[in-house]
């Protein structure tokens, strides 16, 4: 029997339920009395707005958190976890979202950190290196990954980095995979081959649980859909019954008509940044890219993984050096050779690593949008002035809708799409000319994206520049005025947005593809 929203059959044996889990924290119900039931060799997505409790609960299945109510059953039978140990031992693994490899070692280390094969000599026993090697050959065959076992982690893309953490989660053998987010590096042909990987995975009888913001992946991939909201589930659904905006208006509770904001901003023809001949001392990195920004544009900035758009933007931003090349800032020739000159000429980068690079985990939420913006908060005494700070941190966590129970909350408590809110936060602060965005709307929901979209067009309104990098195709031609494509390190074209199509920008993208 059905009804909408839930399914129920007596006769069903899932390989897993969450029975009424319920889990709070100080000052927030992060979870109310949900209930999610997963059939074996299924892909089931799972979707709601970011802080609607999503990673929590599979955090909860992974043995990260304790449940404060609620039961675990796998195939029928009732189990406890209370660490990630014990998940895995009974067959559940987790691609988490924010990546936590280990730089300084090889991907094989990476894999089989914790368990690898051990040789005995004499009464020693040493790790086996050799079996190892090959039993991670035999991996990446089977997955048909092309990794060295031997590369390091830190010489990785961050798509190369994803994919060897799908490839440990195969390793475990598991009846269950939890993937949260696991395209958000990934390229369109990446993509592609991870679905290719979910289906064989599928045939094998192992059951997924899909986490993504991205509906045209759910709609591809998924068998079942279940939606939650402010920590309650909304329902259950088989994802051939749904479209994108039957699941918006789920998640959201309410109906968006569109997806981005309409375009307030005119661009001037006054250049405010003019970029020439910017090339990397790497050689296999960027060379020889020349474009410029204009007052009150959105420049988009398109291309394959690889391609080097992160690194020319880090580059402007004093983040990576040059062999060669200038930037004139209205005109003149500006020195941007570290972060602190390129901030004191009013520029700003979001990066696209929050974790990694952007958010200070162990600190406040309140730190973290202010910690750019100190020294304007230096009074008289030489001290801080705390009622100030206080004032803008919580206009700031207004303005964006930041979901979080206090301004002092760690922000490593908050979701991925919450981080990223007070990382945009942080840099609005400054009141910068030029913001550069790298991935902006990475891991954020479709309510969120639309947030950070109108603030953008509202900056540019205002005559601020903003240069986007971003890897999904309808935000580039839904929100920029030009898009800058990049092709193996190398200015592919510039095309202006409204005389352009999808088709055109990736036949720039793989202009210089050997």
């Amino acid at each position: 029997m059905r009804r909408e929203g839930v399914f129920v059959d007596k006769n069903d044996l899932f390989a897993l339920e969450m029975r009424n889990v319920s889990k709070a924290f100080p000052g927030v119900q992060a979870l109310r009395d949900v209930t999610l039931q997963v059939r074996p060799g299924t892909v089931h997505a799972l979707m709601g707005e970011n802080g609607a409790g999503k990673s929590t609960l599979m955090k909860c299945l992974f043995g990260l958190y304790s449940l404060d109510e609620g039961d675990v059953l796998l195939e029928g039978s009732p189990v406890a976890i209370s660490s990630s140990r014990e998940a895995l031992d009974l067959g559940i693994s987790m691609i988490h979202q924010e990546l936590h490899p280990i730089p300084a070692r090889s991907v094989m280390e990476n894999i089989w950190l914790g368990r690898a094969p051990l040789r005995k000599v004499g009464p020693m026993r040493f790790v086996d290196r050799k079996t190892m090697e090959r039993m991670t050959e035999n991996l990446m065959k089977e997955l048909e990954l092309d990794i060295s076992p031997r590369s390091l982690v830190r010489t990785l893309s961050v798509s190369k980095i994803q994919s060897m953490e799908i490839a440990k989660a195969v390793s475990y053998n598991a009846r269950i995979i939890v993937m949260d987010e696991p395209t958000s590096s990934l390229t369109g042909h990446e993509v592609s081959h991870l679905f290719k990987i979910i289906r064989s995975l599928k045939a094998r009888g192992i059951s997924i649980i899909y986490i993504s913001h991205k509906m045209e992946e759910i709609l591809e991939i998924a068998d079942e859909v279940t939606i939650m909201r402010d920590g309650r589930k909304v329902g259950t659904w088989p994802a051939k019954e749904l479209t994108t905006d039957l699941i918006i208006s789920r998640m959201v509770g309410r109906e968006i008509t569109n997806r981005f904001p309409p375009r307030r901003n005119t661009p001037s023809d006054e250049p405010v940044l003019e970029v020439q001949g910017l090339t990397s001392p790497f050689p296999k990195s960027f060379r020889d890219v020349s474009f410029t920004l204009r007052r009150g544009e959105i420049l988009g900035v398109g291309g394959l993984v690889g391609a080097q758009r992160t690194e020319v933007m880090e580059a402007l931003f004093g983040l990576r050096s040059l062999e060669s090349g200038k930037v004139l800032l209205g005109g003149r020739e500006a020195d941007l050779s570290t972060p602190i000159k390129a901030k004191r000429h009013g520029m700003a980068f979001l990066t696209e690593e929050r974790r990694a690079t952007g958010i200070f985990p162990v600190l406040t939420v309140e730190f973290n949008l202010l910690v750019a913006h100190l020294g304007s908060y230096i009074g008289r005494m030489r001290l801080l002035e705390q009622r100030r700070m206080r004032r803008d941190a919580r206009e700031s966590i207004e303005r964006l809708a930041v979901k979080t129970p206090s301004p002092r909350r760690l922000i490593r408590d908050l979701s991925g799409g919450n981080q990223q809110k007070v990382l945009f936060a942080r840099w609005l602060l400054i009141n910068p000319e030029i913001l550069i965005l790298d991935e902006p709307t990475r891991g954020i929901d479709v309510g969120a994206k639309y947030e950070i979209y109108s603030i953008m067009s509202e900056l540019a309104a205002r005559g601020k520049s903003i240069i986007m990098i971003s890897s999904e195709m309808p935000e580039l031609l839904g929100m920029t005025d030009r898009i800058l494509v990049m092709s193996q390190g190398r200015l592919a074209g510039i095309v202006k947005t409204q005389e352009t199509s999808e088709e055109d920008i990736m036949r720039l993208a793989t202009k210089f593809v050997a």
